[in-house]
């Protein structure tokens, strides 16, 4: 399967130009009666190890669905999460970047871990069955769906899906969503703040081991 290589370099002009296109925010708004997001998954790295919100102790993590057919929405997002790092600079190992993908059918592990490693060496990017997928995405009141054109073959298609980054907490808990608009200096900004307190509660906090 051939992986966009040139989508860094596209997200880039769109991040610079403050242009993308297909962002869903405006349907992201909560229902009346939707529960609010508690940001649990349970998913697949690019080894085939299991992968929960806990599974990241004192780290805050920075959420993003999307898939490596996308455009520009999900290039976008990736630069935008490789900027945040850079920006938090020392603090950004309390800091992981996951991006979830919406569509296991192409999106396989090893093209997972390809493509994020274009963007940031410090993504993972989380697959896994489409029933595991939908429980992760109904935990983050993040909405997606296939969309093929008439006439279309069967593996010519794309996907509608959230855009912007979810924020959980050191202990695995969903703290909010950061809109697809969001400056990536004002979510960093953010970030720096909520470690700055969490520093305070833990100060003998030490990194983990690379997964």
């Amino acid at each position: 399967m051939k992986i966009p290589v040139v989508a860094p370099l596209v997200a880039a002009l769109l991040l610079a130009a403050g242009i993308a296109t297909g962002s869903v925010d405006a349907a992201d708004a909560p229902a009346d009666d939707e529960s609010p997001p508690s940001g649990r998954y349970l998913l697949m790295d690019a080894n085939g190890r299991a992968v929960t919100n806990a599974d990241f102790p004192g780290q805050f993590q920075l959420i993003a669905f999307g898939y490596t057919y996308c455009p520009d929405i999900c290039p976008t997002t990736l630069v935008e999460a490789a900027a945040i790092l850079k920006q938090l600079g020392d603090r950004a190992e309390r800091v992981q970047p996951i991006f979830i993908t919406v569509d296991p059918q192409r999106d396989t592990p090893q093209v997972l871990a390809t493509y994020t490693a274009y963007f940031h060496p410090r993504i993972i990017g989380l697959t896994g069955s489409a029933s595991l997928i939908d429980r992760a995405a109904q935990n983050f009141n993040a909405r997606y769906r296939k969309v093929t054109e008439p006439g279309a073959p069967a593996d010519r298609y794309h996907v509608d899906h959230s855009a912007g980054m979810y924020l959980l907490g050191p202990d695995g808990s969903y703290i909010r969503k950061f809109g697809y608009s969001t400056p990536a200096a004002e979510i960093a900004e953010r970030i720096d703040a909520l470690l700055s307190e969490t520093h305070k509660a833990d100060p003998t906090w030490s990194a983990p081991p690379p997964r």
